[in-house]
């Protein structure tokens, strides 16, 4: 008997012997990296508190968008001289600023209400 006869597999068995091993490997796997615990940068513990972290650091950098177009929205108003164009363009960018503003507010409003009601802690 040749070795190559010996570990001979038909594909039938090969499946079974595939699943088996992917098998082991998911239940090996998690024990694997157990082992030792590690850093964690992040001082979140679970997965809500990090979309929360998440929702609220794109907030702050959507307000302060915001507040830099009601900047540009004012200086371009300031600056029309009088031209009607230039006007209306500062007003609609300061009106759209402020409703901007609104809209983060009251997402945020949102957020923490459905947070507070999934029992994630605020940060």
């Amino acid at each position: 008997m040749k070795i190559k006869e010996f570990f001979y597999l038909s594909p039938r068995m090969r499946g079974k012997q595939m699943a088996i091993f992917v098998l082991s490997l998911f239940l090996i796997l998690p024990n694997i990296s157990l082992a030792e615990p590690l850093f964690n940068p992040l001082n979140v513990a679970t997965f809500p508190e990090l979309v929360r972290s998440v929702i609220t650091g794109i907030l702050g950098v959507v307000g302060a968008v915001s507040l830099v177009m009601m900047v540009i929205g004012g200086i371009t108003w300031m600056t029309s001289a009088g031209n009607p164009d230039r006007v209306r363009r500062g007003r609609d960018t300061l009106l759209w600023a402020i409703l901007g503003l609104v809209v983060i507010f009251l997402s945020y409003a949102i957020i923490s209400f459905v947070f507070s009601g999934l029992g994630v802690p605020a940060t």
